[in-house]
């Protein structure tokens, strides 16, 4: 992943140097595993681990030679060791290192992004509680709806993520997996109670079975339930941009002192960091499809699912872990405009009571048919009119005023009716817990 794009320790993980570091463990663990079956010489072990290193510049200059990186890794490290070195690899094949190490490169990564998940969800329930009680327009198809909260917005954001987050953990889980089966995974060369004892080392466990690779299945999983993430993401970050259109602004991106929106508009205030997740999150997608691409292959193994993972299992993590950092920074410092929510919501004499009206005149008698046309009839009088005023088309229709006082019709227009229940969500989503938490 470019730069732009990635923070830290993500790109550590995946550097060079960390996944050779990481396949140097594996070989070692595996050879100690052998000791202690009493296939390699305890001596040996000793040299080896004194010894062993690895050079990335040669590996890659070996590797222009033999092309096979595997093997390149090999003789590097082979080098650094001398005559021991022919205890390392022995009855593995390319793939028992590659998808081993492959898992736990894969749980390096997918603990960061929990770590940054767990930031996230606090941020989130934080917010959901700061605004539990400010009162806003739900919207369905894009229209004014009902009142709600946009405590209640983002608490449904949190909710999602809850979900996700434990999907993921259980994803890292099904792929904190090694194997050592060799060629075609029949363990011709390498004894199964190796295998066991060098998960265990490496904090594994041991594969049930494979045929050369392991089941990729595993890494759908993991990438599909990151592209749930993703996904996550930009639902909030879509809904941030369309509440942040001018003739809505409800809420804004944080816009910081020096930073420009245009360079043509000076005036401009764009939501482009919620864009920019937008677009990202449908790079994610796209690697999800691939991963389950990846699962059939040739007979026992072939190596078409290899190109992309090298791209987008690096690509795929960074970016999530950049995704929930930038959401994070743009949900912690979010501009509330509670004043404008409020505005937007009496738009049109507050047509967005009818509901409350309608019940209202059910509940004195009038069939729910005949009282739809009433209400719809005053609304629509109303709908995109200058001074359309809802509530005063009520008061002047005497189908209306028949049944209800003007009492009754003004307390039809009361948003905190529609709330009573926000606290009972509440505590159907966090328990009892009412205070925000500290990160």
């Amino acid at each position: 992943m470019i730069d732009r794009y990635s923070r830290p320790e993500l790109k550590q993980i995946w550097s060079e140097e960390n996944k050779y570091k990481v396949w140097l463990n594996v070989e070692i663990a595996a050879t100690e595993a052998l000791s202690e079956l009493g296939q390699v010489p305890k001596e040996a072990i000793k040299i080896i681990k004194e010894k062993a290193t690895f050079d990335v510049k040669r590996i890659e200059e070996i590797d222009k030679e033999v092309h096979h990186d595997v093997i390149a890794f090999l003789t590097s490290v082979n080098e650094s060791i001398g005559p021991e070195s022919r205890f390392l690899h022995l009855g593995m094949t390319s793939s028992d290192l590659i998808d081993t190490s492959l898992g736990i490169l894969l749980k390096q990564a997918g603990e960061k992004i929990l770590e940054e998940t767990d930031k996230l969800l606090i941020t989130l329930k934080n917010k959901a509680l700061e605004h539990k009680d400010t009162i806003c327009i739900g919207r369905t198809h894009g229209v004014h709806g009902e009142p709600t909260t946009f405590g209640l917005k983002v608490l449904s954001y949190y909710d999602d993520l809850v979900r996700a987050r434990k999907r993921f953990e259980g994803s890292i889980e099904e792929l904190s997996v090694g194997m050592f089966s060799g060629a075609v995974g029949t363990y011709a060369n390498f004894n199964p109670k190796a295998e066991e004892i060098v998960c265990k080392k490496l904090d594994l466990k041991p594969i049930s079975i494979s045929t050369q690779v392991i089941g990729r299945d595993r890494h759908a999983k993991y990438l599909n339930d990151l592209a749930i993430i993703a996904t996550i993401i930009e639902r909030i970050a879509l809904e941030i941009r369309h509440l942040q259109r001018t003739e809505v602004l409800e809420v804004e991106e944080p816009f910081y002192k020096g930073q420009k929106g245009s360079s043509a508009m000076p005036h401009k205030r764009n939501p482009w960091r919620s864009e920019n997740l937008c677009g990202l999150a449908r790079l994610i997608r796209s690697y999800a499809m691939v991963s389950m691409e990846n699962i059939p292959l040739w007979h026992e193994r072939d190596i078409s699912h290899s190109s992309t993972e090298r791209m987008m299992l690096p690509d795929a993590t960074s970016l999530v872990d950049f995704m929930l950092d930038r959401i994070n920074v743009i949900m912690t410092d979010l501009n509330v405009y509670p004043e404008n929510m409020i505005e937007n919501m009496f738009k049109f004499g507050g047509v967005v009571f009818s509901q409350t009206v309608l019940l209202k005149l059910i509940d004195k008698g009038l069939v729910r048919e005949e009282a739809y046309k009433i209400i719809q009839k005053n609304a629509h009088a109303a709908w995109n009119k200058k001074d359309g005023d809802f509530k005063k088309n009520l008061l002047s229709d005497s189908d209306v005023t028949k049944a209800l006082s003007k009492t009754e019709i003004e307390e039809c227009f009361d948003p905190k009716r529609h709330l009573k229940n926000v606290d009972v969500i509440y505590e159907r989503v966090l328990g009892k817990v009412k205070e925000a938490v500290k990160a």
